[in-house]
């Protein structure tokens, strides 16, 4: 089983109560929640600063799409997986390649595409 201890994660989610359990889950397999962020302003300003291992992103933010931080944290080489109740069908093309979770989902889900997202990062850095 991967070890999540230490990793650092950025939440964009805007359902309060669904960011609270996410964040749960995170917390529970050992990772630190560094920014937690609700809004599309805010988590694209959060998305230039923040000191993250990985980002978990809701496609939808209150009918905003979150693809253009997405594009941020990509530019910065951090790697992200996608929350959705859409699936990859929702994705654009250039974010395809993504790993997915679909909503609602379990821990172990989190904590598979959470690895997923680690390991294609480390893929692409090597």
């Amino acid at each position: 089983m991967t070890s999540f201890t230490g990793i650092r994660v950025l939440l964009v989610e805007d359902e309060g109560a669904i960011a609270m359990l996410i964040e749960e889950m995170l917390e529970d397999m050992g990772c630190t929640v560094v920014a937690s962020v609700a809004q599309f302003a805010k988590a694209l300003q959060v998305a230039n600063e923040v000191e993250a291992d990985v980002a978990i992103l809701d496609v939808n933010l209150a009918g905003e799409r979150v693809f253009p931080v997405a594009r941020v944290l990509r530019e910065r080489n951090i790697p992200f997986l996608f929350s959705t109740g859409y699936g990859v069908s929702g994705l654009p093309a250039e974010f395809v390649d993504c790993p997915v979770l679909h909503k609602p989902f379990a821990e172990r889900d989190l904590r598979l595409k959470v690895a997923l997202a680690l390991e294609s990062d480390s893929k692409t850095s090597n």
